[in-house]
């Protein structure tokens, strides 16, 4: 569905980030027959689609990429990629809030990375897992970073992140032995058991029943049978993937990472963990340290423990999160939840919405950001059919004005026609042997070069 001249609204609304949020979002603005600007960091759109799935998921790649295509074609939609939103960078947030738009949301994910603040973690061989896995996807900028990973990786955190890392580091980077940390037990493990076929093939099954023998008496006093949590586990471990590398799999479990040991080089040698017990909290299970310390060698750390907003962007932040409202509406979905919010001055920003990691960061994968995104234009939606005063200033008319401030700031923006070169190009490349899945552009000024000669 796509709005005709005569079905719009009269509204712009001003879509700040082109993941599954942001997408989400974006369509259903477009096809309650608003016209729908897209500004966009990166040059591509999909955001997490693009450059956080698994690369060799072709599939699921595919599909999303379709439907986004399918939306950016619609001719109430324009699209600027390569604009990044922030301080000193190509806009500002009120740049944006000049250029005369009914609302605007940012859908614009959780860019930075959550610390887990513990001594040396600045040292070599130690890794963010946002960074592994844009490296991995070949985001410009860091797929041609070198990520020596040696032969034992720990990973901090028992997720889907976990897995999708470990699944790169034993199927491509063939390293020894790869071990998951959890601060808590087995019971409480967060991947999909669908996603952990990807590496059960190389499971340490010896280890893993040591491992479950070494903490059984902490799962048996919080009433976990151990012998029932293990079986539960490795019952999992089905229709594994063959993958032909020699690497194996283990965890750690109440363990918590207190310190990164290094050696003369400041290289990464072990890691001092501290032993946790388990205690109910609720319905759930925290852990809780025991004071015992103990060294665990590993060559490299990545730590897959979550993300945190970008506070540079110009947005209310407090304790790694935008604010919003902190008033409940009663509405489903709550309006408050989106809604920016000035603790300063106790008030909502008005037309400032937010959606996806954004507004909740590390809160699930492509199905939860577009749903978010749904939610976010009903909440939009409300508003505007409240707020018609907010409409009036044409389409052409902030188009031009941004196209004004950008020209101003030397800024490069890729329009969809501009896109459409790259997919060319890319259709036709015949990809790098180190490259997984699909051809992607190692550098923006890469993809920049073959824009303009497409323009030609």
């Amino acid at each position: 569905m796509s709005a005709t001249g005569s079905e719009l609204s009269g509204h712009v609304v001003i879509v700040v980030g082109a993941g599954p949020a942001g997408m989400a979002l974006a369509k259903k603005m477009a096809d309650a027959g608003h016209e729908v600007i897209i500004l966009n960091r990166d040059i591509k759109f999909g955001g997490l689609a693009e450059y956080g799935i698994f690369p060799s998921k072709l599939k699921l790649r595919g599909g999303l990429k379709k439907q986004y295509w399918d939306m950016l074609e619609q001719p109430n939609v324009r699209y600027f990629g390569n604009v990044s939103v922030g301080e000193g960078k190509d806009l500002t947030v009120e740049d944006l809030r000049g250029l005369g738009a009914s609302a605007i949301a940012f859908s614009i994910g959780a860019q930075g990375t959550k610390a887990i603040g513990v001594e040396g973690d600045s040292a070599m061989g130690v890794f963010h897992a946002k960074d592994v896995v844009y490296h991995f996807n070949r985001l410009p900028g860091f797929g041609d970073r070198p990520f020596d990973m040696r032969k034992h990786v720990a990973i901090i955190g028992v997720g889907d992140v976990m897995v999708d890392i470990a699944h790169w580091l034993i199927r491509y980077k063939k390293v020894e032995r790869v071990t998951a940390i959890a601060r808590r037990g087995p019971a409480e493990r967060k991947y999909n058991p669908k996603e952990i076929r990807a590496v059960c093939a190389h499971m340490d099954r010896a280890g893993i029943e040591q491992e479950f023998a070494r903490i059984k008496d902490r799962l048996v006093a919080v009433g976990q049978n151990p012998d029932e949590v293990l079986a539960g586990m490795t019952s999992e471990f089905t229709k594994c993937e063959q993958t032909g590398s020699p690497s194996k799999m283990d965890f750690r479990f109440l363990a918590s990472p207190k310190r990164v040991l290094v050696d003369a080089n400041n290289r990464v040698r072990a890691l001092e963990m501290e032993d946790n017990k388990l205690e109910p909290k609720g319905d759930d299970t925290a852990a809780v340290g025991l004071k015992r310390y103990y060294e665990f060698p590993v060559d490299s750390v990545v730590f897959a423990v979550g993300d945190r907003v970008d506070e540079t962007v110009g947005l209310p932040y407090k304790n790694g999160v935008y604010v919003t409202n902190p008033n409940k509406t009663g509405n489903d979905p709550d309006d408050a939840l989106f809604q920016a919010y000035d603790e300063k001055s106790g008030m909502i920003i008005d037309g400032l919405f937010l959606a996806g990691w954004a507004r909740k960061a590390s809160e699930g994968l492509v199905g939860i950001a577009k749903r978010d995104g749904d939610w976010c234009a009903e909440v939009i939606n409300r508003y505007l059919a409240v707020n018609t005063s907010r409409s009036g200033t044409a389409m052409d008319d902030i188009i031009g004005r941004l196209q004004t401030v950008l020209k101003a700031r030397k800024s490069q923006p890729v329009d969809l026609d501009g896109l459409r070169i790259l997919e060319a190009v890319e259709k036709t490349h015949p990809g790098s042997p180190d490259a997984i899945g699909e051809f992607k552009f190692a550098s923006n000024a890469d993809m920049l070069a073959h824009v303009e000669r497409g323009r030609g």
